[in-house]
């Protein structure tokens, strides 16, 4: 398996060649960069900005592991609203191009959302409607994949959608299409579930992981911890991980490097590494 983070651990400010040289130092091999409304990786931008986030990569040494981006968040694929799906159909698409261009074979999808606890007066989505548009939407990308060579993860997100991993892989199952597979984050299910139980039923489906810990006791946000120091059993997690022969980009996602690290935000990066090298060492 193979090391990478998530460029949503570090501090917004920092530029992109600070945040990589810092990931390059600290152990990993690879890095997530996110397609944004503006910045480095502009949703409508030059594709020429784009050529040169690989360029930067290369240079420093390490490999773009995955494309996230949290435009989905303000564009729901299952919203009553045309324009808000066309709008996510194109967040898709610019994700699938610039992956295209820098060589990144598989991106996070987030296809639709029931509800969003963590977005004020967010859209609710009868669940029936929202399965149902999630759908259409990964139909409309999917003609796309194939000539791009790009894998749509979807990932387990608190979107009050996909709650369980048979209904994540039924979902994944309906389109008969290996260009269309799971994100699966380890953090994400501490809430409701145990993420061994989601990686052993989903298994070959399983794209990319992403890892994060959780204390269910805090609740919330505020229940994401430093890798180690939550609710995650990190030694089943990497057992079944095995069993299904999964050999990707692990990236870890910790969010948000302040205000725990608000004097010294590098020093997560270098504890994640650290940590990380235990977890995959079990």
């Amino acid at each position: 398996m193979k090391k990478s983070i998530s460029i949503w651990s570090f501090p917004s400010e920092w530029t992109l060649e600070k945040k990589m040289k810092l990931a390059k130092d600290a152990g990993f091999e690879g890095f997530e960069p996110d397609l944004t409304e503006k910045g480095d990786l502009a949703f409508d931008g030059n594709p020429d900005s784009w050529v040169r986030v690989g360029e930067l990569a290369e240079k420093v040494g390490l490999q773009l592991s995955g494309l996230a981006t949290g435009l989905y968040w303000g564009a729901n694929g299952a919203s009553a609203d045309e324009a808000t799906r066309t709008r996510a159909l194109q967040i898709m698409l610019a994700q699938m191009a610039c992956a295209e261009m820098l060589g990144i074979d598989s991106i996070l999808v987030i296809p639709g959302s029931v509800g969003v606890d963590f977005i004020p007066d967010c859209e609710v989505v009868s669940y029936g409607d929202a399965y149902r548009r999630a759908s259409d939407l990964i139909r409309k990308a999917l003609a796309e994949t194939k000539s791009k060579g790009v894998t749509l993860a979807v990932e387990n997100v608190w979107n009050k959608f996909l709650l369980s991993p048979m209904e994540m892989g039924g979902f994944i199952d309906q389109f008969e299409s290996e260009k269309v597979a799971s994100y699966f984050d380890v953090g994400n299910v501490l809430s409701t579930g145990y993420p061994e139980h989601w990686i052993s039923l989903l298994g070959k489906r399983i794209s990319r992981v992403h890892f994060k810990d959780y204390r269910r006791a805090a609740g919330g946000v505020h229940g994401f911890v430093d890798l180690l120091s939550g609710d995650v059993k990190w030694p089943a997690v990497m057992r079944e991980l095995k069993a299904i022969g999964y050999n990707g980009w692990i990236t870890a996602e910790m969010i948000p490097p302040a205000p725990f690290y608000r004097y010294a935000p590098e020093t997560l990066i270098h504890n994640t590494s650290r940590a990380m090298d235990s977890i995959l060492e079990m």
